[in-house]
């Protein structure tokens, strides 16, 4: 296996944790490059479901090195207690398998005040943002005057540069009708946190190019999705950082040479969490149906999660602004028993055909998706190990999916569990080729 990337393809949830932890055990190293514990992947090994907020999934599998990188920020006891409890069950028993990069951004109680205090003002015009502080950090890290994790462990140097970083927070908070916070209790209350994860802390910079050298490889694996990216998503509906593929590079700090394929994760059909524009939502039937069968509630918020049927200008856009080298497909098997399927493929914005996703303001939540029907199929697949054992109408939806999108499925996902996966072709191939529908499929 290469270096590679794994990004979600769509508005995150994706199954983005389950293809990690497949790709894990090829891989020697595992970092997460972008995102807080606003995100949240979900495994399904031997029958026992773990949620991951901020640790790789890669760390469920024993003597795998994993990395939080510089892109991430931290809340620390958020991260204390996800390390406690992979502890209480047998895993992270070697403190060596898990590092946190010392330029990581911490998430303080300011960020927090400030995040939900902004949402309740803003009223119906809410981001609709989980107000676990993670924005506010990224913007105090882009104003120079975050705390990084480097000076979280160092008792001195965080008190003085909390007091500077919470007098600047102050004036939001009071201007927002808050009650201003005191940075000695924050101090206080952290202390210990901080030396336990002082263990952890080291330049994982420098780890990852040694490893590289050492021709080790590297798995790089991006929170939320592509059209969440703060960037290329849809904004102002986003995250606060880079979601997509080139957030691995500035995230983790590597450079692009280092990256050598690029797999995007789309389910079979497209969901949303939060606001924003959705053009192929399904408020009706069809779509609670989507979202019972397919568990589509938040892995951290649990907040249910709107369904809709698959959107190729979305997932073209992300094959684009990620260079996506294949595609894994998750949760065909939430299909089954539709007799019809419809895909998007392009928008109408007034008398306009677009193949893209538009970027002024409001012009997503106008647009009519132009749908290409495809017949369903009614065979549960959450049995089936083999390709040729998928109903002809799958296959044929996911052929079809190839030809749309430009760039083959390697992997498609029919369950939750690590063995509910069908390998098509190879994740990383040696060289890249231009994609033609009739390249031939792992049997």
């Amino acid at each position: 296996m290469a270096n590679i990337v794994v990004v979600g393809a769509q508005w995150g949830d994706e199954g983005k944790g389950k293809l990690v932890d497949l790709l894990t055990e090829r891989a020697d190293i595992v970092t997460r490059y972008q995102g807080g514990n606003n995100a949240g992947h979900t495994l399904v090994v031997h029958g026992v479901k773990t949620v991951l907020h901020l640790i790789p999934s890669g760390i469920l599998h024993p003597g795998k090195t994993c990395i939080i990188g510089n892109g991430v920020v931290i809340d620390p006891e958020v991260l204390v207690g996800e390390i406690d409890g992979l502890k209480e069950r047998g895993f992270l028993m070697d403190d060596a398998q898990l590092r946190i990069s010392d330029r990581a951004h911490v998430i303080l109680p300011h960020h927090k005040a400030v995040e939900a205090l902004r949402e309740e003002a803003l009223g119906d015009a809410a981001i609709g943002t989980t107000r676990r502080g993670i924005g506010p950090t990224y913007e105090s890290k882009v104003a120079r005057s975050g705390i990084r994790m480097a000076d979280f462990i160092d008792p001195e140097g965080f008190e003085e540069l909390l007091g500077i970083e919470m007098a600047l927070a102050n004036k939001i908070i009071a201007g927002l009708g808050g009650k201003p916070l005191k940075p000695k209790p924050v101090v206080e209350k952290l202390r210990a946190v901080a030396k336990r994860l002082a263990t952890y802390v080291t330049d994982t910079g420098v780890l990852l190019d040694s490893a590289a050298r050492e021709q080790r490889r590297i798995l790089f694996e991006g929170a939320q999705g592509t059209l969440l990216d703060v960037d290329h998503g849809t904004y102002p509906f986003v995250t606060s950082s880079n979601a997509a593929a080139g957030g691995a590079c500035t995230g983790a700090g590597v450079g692009p040479t280092m990256i050598d394929a690029v797999v995007g994760i789309s389910k079979a059909y497209t969901t949303r969490v939060g606001a924003g524009p959705f053009p192929t939502e399904l408020e009706g039937p069809t779509g609670e149906e989507l979202r019972q069968k397919g568990g589509e509630f938040g892995a951290t918020t649990g907040r249910p999660r709107r369904c809709g049927w698959l959107d190729m200008v979305v997932l073209k856009h992300a094959v684009r602004v990620n260079g996506l080298t294949s595609i894994a497909l998750t949760k065909l098997d939430v299909l089954s028993g539709l007799q019809e399927i419809k895909v998007a493929t392009g928008y109408r914005l007034g008398d306009a055909i677009l193949d893209h996703v538009p970027a002024r303001r409001g012009a997503l939540s106008k647009v009519q998706p132009l749908y290409e029907s495809l017949p369903g199929w009614t065979e549960d697949l959450t049995e089936v190990r083999s390709w040729w054992d998928l109903p002809e109408t799958a296959r044929a939806y996911v052929r079809r999916v190839e030809q749309l999108a430009g760039v083959p499925v390697s992997l498609l996902s029919v369950g939750p569990g690590r063995e509910q996966t069908i390998q098509l072709r190879e994740v990383a191939p040696t060289k890249r080729e231009r994609f033609t529908p009739t390249h031939q499929v792992l049997e």
